[in-house]
């Protein structure tokens, strides 16, 4: 008969492999987005659209890695009009692919602040981590399509270096703006300029 300490452990390991298959998923689709980048044949379905309840989702989906990495994330959601009109499935993972990024090259002990706000009829999103930063040559080519950049001692950087490339092109097709402020050392900061609806 199963104890409830096995229980626990095939609680903790489905859960592993859950998390697992929708990142295999995303990277997938990543790669399929890709493709029809290429052709130039994204389709936006847009719609009104709450910034914030995507950032909280987007969160909720990276639970466990960001457990499994002692995280500590920083919500400062201030934005007084979230309402943006956008496809909210590309925005979803445009905001994924940030935070993805965040851990990705993150190092002990990982922190990212998630903020918004509003200015000029414009709501603005930073994600801010500490990571390892970028050097002015990176910040110049991340946005390429399969640009890495060098990890020094992180080694653990998974995935096609694709995830940067699709953010860009899914700013573009809504008309959008993205920068990227960063020091070597000191971590990395993206900001999104979307219009408010």
């Amino acid at each position: 008969m199963e104890n409830s300490n096995d229980k626990e452990k095939t609680k903790y390991f489905s859960s592993i492999i859950k998390e697992e298959n929708k990142r295999m998923n995303k990277q997938v689709e990543t790669i399929l987005q890709a493709s029809l980048m290429d052709r130039q044949e994204i389709q936006l379905n847009k719609v009104s659209t709450h910034v914030h309840e995507v950032i909280e989702t987007v969160l909720d989906n990276f639970g466990l890695q960001l457990e499994d990495k002692k995280a500590e994330v920083v919500l400062q959601l201030e934005a007084d009009a979230d309402l943006i009109d956008a496809d909210e499935v590309h925005f979803a993972n445009l905001v994924s692919n940030l935070v993805d990024n965040a851990i990705k090259y993150s190092r002990e002990t990982l922190l990212i602040k998630i903020s918004t706000s509003n200015i000029n009829r414009r709501i603005l999103i930073r994600i801010e981590d500490n990571g390892i930063g970028m050097n002015k040559e990176t910040q110049k080519r991340i946005f390429e399509k399969f640009y890495r950049a060098h990890t020094g001692n992180v080694h653990n950087v998974k995935g096609f270096g694709l995830g940067l490339s699709y953010v860009r092109e899914i700013v573009k097709t809504h008309k959008w703006d993205i920068k990227v402020e960063s020091e070597v050392g000191q971590g990395s900061t993206f900001i999104i300029t979307m219009k408010q609806e």
